[in-house]
């Protein structure tokens, strides 16, 4: 399986888009022990959304497009209907 997985930062509410072939919960862990210097300097996490794929071709695809302007508008929006649900 593949993920596409969004992280929001308890520090700062930025967001942070990724894709990995580890579960999603396993990779927030990554993230929030400083798995890389974005980070470091922006943990801890926690885990807002993830999409499952078989496909790793298009779980890349998909972290592409979340990571262009328009897609970065759809994350938004995914986010704000994740949190009023949830």
């Amino acid at each position: 399986m593949y993920y596409v997985y969004f992280l929001r930062s308890l520090k700062n509410a930025k967001i942070y888009s990724g894709y990995s072939e580890k579960d999603p919960k396993e990779r927030l862990l990554e993230h929030d022990a400083g798995a890389n210097d974005w980070s470091r300097n922006n943990g801890p996490f926690e885990l807002a959304y993830f999409e499952s794929y078989y496909c790793k071709t298009d779980a890349l695809h998909r972290e592409n497009f979340y990571k262009s302007g328009f897609g970065r508008k759809i994350r938004d929006l995914i986010l704000g209907a994740v949190s009023a649900t949830g």
